[in-house]
């Protein structure tokens, strides 16, 4: 059993019978509810699924994050500052995403909020993090939408984004599950 996590539940549309959680938007709701998720039900592993900002962004594609880097805090004395994935659900979302990039995915309470990173997202952090002090192996896919110094959000492509996440989430569960 896997636990597929996303802000919203728009973002989780494809996810069919799957065991799902909405962590709401930001690091705090997105830490708070999936530790509590992972202490009542531990899965054997956590997918988490968005859509994200990029800076030189294009058009939507998938991201698969090799990590996740906290931008709000710059004292690594306080927390640790960057999670890894599972290297084999890495692998797993490479095999069935492979056009999907694969880079760092910042995390940030504020659009913008971000630096060092190309990809930038509200919550991969806090998820991962939280999988990672629970000892459940975790894997973050994004699909970028916008521009991240875009003021416009007019021009962010968010629904043609959660479209193609919908439409891979199948897969991309298949392929994490069998992990």
């Amino acid at each position: 059993m896997i636990l597929v996590v996303a802000a919203t539940s728009e973002e989780l549309r494809g996810a069919g019978s799957t065991r799902t959680l909405v962590c709401g938007v930001g690091p705090v709701d997105a830490a708070a509810r999936t530790a509590r998720a992972l202490a009542a039900e531990p899965p054997a592993a956590v997918l988490h699924v968005g859509i994200a900002g990029c800076r030189s962004f294009a058009e939507p594609l998938f991201v698969i994050g090799s990590e996740a880097v906290y931008c709000d805090a710059d004292d690594p004395r306080w927390i640790e500052l960057r999670v890894q994935p599972h290297a084999g659900l890495v692998a797993a979302a490479r095999a069935a995403l492979p056009e999907a990039r694969v880079e760092p995915i910042g995390t940030s309470a504020r659009v913008g909020g971000t630096d060092g990173c190309e990809v930038e997202a509200m919550e991969g952090y806090a998820v991962l993090r939280a999988a990672a002090l629970a000892g459940v192996p975790a894997v973050e896919v994004r699909v970028l939408s916008n521009e991240v110094a875009e003021p416009d959000r007019t021009r962010w492509r968010m629904a043609e984004a959660k479209e193609q996440l919908a439409a891979a989430l199948p897969s991309l569960i298949e392929a994490v599950a069998g992990a």
